[in-house]
Formats: C-alpha cells, structure tokens, sequence
C-alpha cells in the first residue's frame, strides 16, 4: 500500500519533468524511474554509471531521476566508493506492512497532536498535520469529529513558550542532515553576549526540553558531544558529507548525570521542602537518582545527583520559602547571592536583607 502510494507520486513527479512537444524515449521517465528504485533496492548501492548504462541513457538524465526519487520520498543516500559516488537506500521501502490503528492508539495520536503546540510554524508540525490528515481521510465522520474534540480539550497551556516559525528552514535543514546522517555547518550564537562560533557538527538527535528544541551533535573543532539550542543557531548548511552514529551513543545516558539539559559534572544534592508543598514533590520523579526522606513534622527531603548549578537553582527559588537547599554548600551560596540581588529590588519592605 506505502509502496504504491509512493510510485504514484513517483509517476506525478516524472510527468512534470518531461516536456511538452518532446518525442518519447525508449520507455517513459516514470518507467526509467521504477527500473532505477528496483536496481538501487537490489544491489545495496549502484553508481550512476552503473545506472547509466543499465538504462541507456546520459549521465545528466540519471541524476534528474535520482533527484526526482529523492524529491518523492525516498531515503536516498550517496558514499564514495573506490573513487566513485554510490547511491542506496537507508531502508527498504516495499518490505514496510500497511498499518492499522486501534481507537485507543487514535486517541493517544490526537492527544500528541495537540501537546506540539510549540512546533506551530515548523515542519514538523506541517508533518504532524499531513500524517492526521492521512488518518481522517479513511475514517468514519464520526470518528474523525470526536478526534478532533480529543485535540481541543486537551490543549497544553504553554507560558513562555518559544516561536520557532522564525526557525521553520532551520528545522527543515535539520531534519534532512538527520534523516540522511549529513554533516552540517553552523553559526550559533553563545550566551548572552551575543557572540558567534561556526561549529562543523555530526547531527545525533533532536531533544525537546521545557518547550525547547535542541539539537545534540558531536561537534567536531571541541571533539566532544555538545547540545545547541535552535533558536540560536543563525545559519545552518548541510556539508553532503555522511557520518555513522556510534554504536554505544544514547540520548539518555547523554542526559543521565544532568538535572536538565546542561551538562555539568554531577554533584550530590540535597533539597528539604515544606509540608505546604511535601506533596507535590514526592509524586513526581525529579531525576533518575533520587530519594525521599519524610520527616516527622511533614515536610520532605529529595536527594539526587546531578548538574546544572543554574537549573538547580532557579527550581528551587521558584518554591520560594517552601525549598531550602542543605547541600552541597555552593549551591546554597549561589541562592543567597540570588536572595540577596533581589532584597534590592524589593528592599524598602524587606529590612533584615
């Protein structure tokens, strides 16, 4: 079924490419184009000579093919092999199953669908949209009504949030050096400063943080993994240059030892709250490597290792009197620092600041 939706977009593409008047070849572009995907999909990577020759024509006509399968859909990537570039696909795109959805797992998708609030203007909301309309255009009304008021009720409420329609051909670049393991090059603007670094980056995944996209890479002039946020990044270009993800990289154990998405060394911590806020603390798991301890007045103690003095720091200030940090000893300096800047805000109703 994936299959032959695809080939009839294959065939649309073909047609507008032809001109208008032109005789016809041997066999049509559409033709040419599926003998092409069956050879790639055989040989596990052909040269465009290769291709060339197979299909007899010029080496020019074979790339506006490949453009016009790689324009379809197609996972289309090219390495150098002995001197020449190879063309393969990542997967296997006729050995994908139709797929079918329960009512329950419909209702899980609308739900996402309408968490993505913070991706409006990207494509990957444009994504989002393509794929629910697929699904509703082979529902029943009725069932397509009652998913769309799934969606309406339940709306996040995202304060804060940030617009990444001003980065939506940031994404779109993004996303083609991580779905194809392209190289990029970027210039990304550091703290508040507003300074610039080009960085030459191996793309490894895309983290969502608080309403924030980032962009986790091994950047290649630090030699080490670093996380960028795309608000930031002022220009991005895919280098064409592919890369392998190591083997041993996962996202999680990146983000093990932080308390969000800094990475810092990790330092154990200590953090009593009151009983006023004891319960909405111990529900909730803060980080992999916490404990509780209840105390007999009712009030908590969360302990965890992490880093990221500065987010551990703004969590608990946002508890205000309710939080107080008992180790380490730095942590509880920088809150003072922090109490005491805005006792100058506030000092006229605040005297023993």
């Amino acid at each position: 079924m994936l299959f032959s939706a695809i080939t009839k977009t294959i065939d649309a593409e073909a047609r507008g490419f032809m001109k208008k008047g032109k005789p016809e070849k041997k066999y049509s572009q559409a033709g040419r184009v599926h003998d092409i995907i069956r050879l790639i999909e055989a040989r596990y990577g052909v040269t465009v000579e290769e291709l060339a020759e197979e299909t007899g024509v010029d080496r020019r006509t074979i790339y506006r093919d490949l453009s016009v399968i790689h324009e379809a859909g197609y996972p289309l990537v090219s390495e150098w092999r002995n001197g020449r570039k190879a063309y393969r696909f990542l997967t296997r795109f006729k050995d994908i199953p139709p797929i079918s959805f329960t009512l329950q797992e419909l209702m899980t998708i609308s739900f996402l669908r309408s968490q993505l609030d913070f991706l409006k203007g990207t494509p990957f909301q444009d994504d989002m949209e393509s794929i629910y309309g697929k699904i509703n255009s082979v529902l029943p009304p009725r069932y397509a009504a009652h998913m769309e008021r799934i969606a309406g009720v339940s709306m996040p409420v995202l304060q804060g949030r940030r617009d990444y329609a001003k980065a939506s051909e940031t994404l779109k670049t993004v996303r083609e050096a991580l779905l194809f393991q392209y190289s990029l090059m970027l210039e990304y603007t550091t703290g508040g400063s507003g300074a610039k670094a080009s960085y030459k980056i191996d793309p490894y995944t895309m983290v969502s943080y608080k309403g924030g996209l980032y962009l986790l890479g091994f950047a290649h002039n630090r030699q080490a993994l670093r996380t960028f946020a795309v608000e930031r990044i002022s220009t991005v270009e895919v280098s064409r240059e592919r890369f392998e993800i190591p083997e041993d990289f996962s996202p999680e154990q990146q983000f093990k030892t932080a308390f969000g998405i800094v990475g810092e060394t990790p330092m154990p911590v200590r953090v009593r709250f009151s009983p006023r806020v004891a319960h909405t603390i111990h529900d909730r798991v803060w980080h992999p490597t916490q404990s509780i301890e209840k105390q007999s007045d009712g009030s908590i103690i969360l302990a965890f290792e992490a880093g990221g003095v500065m987010e551990i720091v703004s969590w608990v200030l946002s508890f205000g009197d309710s939080a107080e940090i008992l180790e380490p000893e730095k942590l509880r300096d920088d809150v003072r620092k922090a109490v005491h800047e805005m006792c100058k805000l506030y000092g006229p109703l605040l005297t023993d600041c």
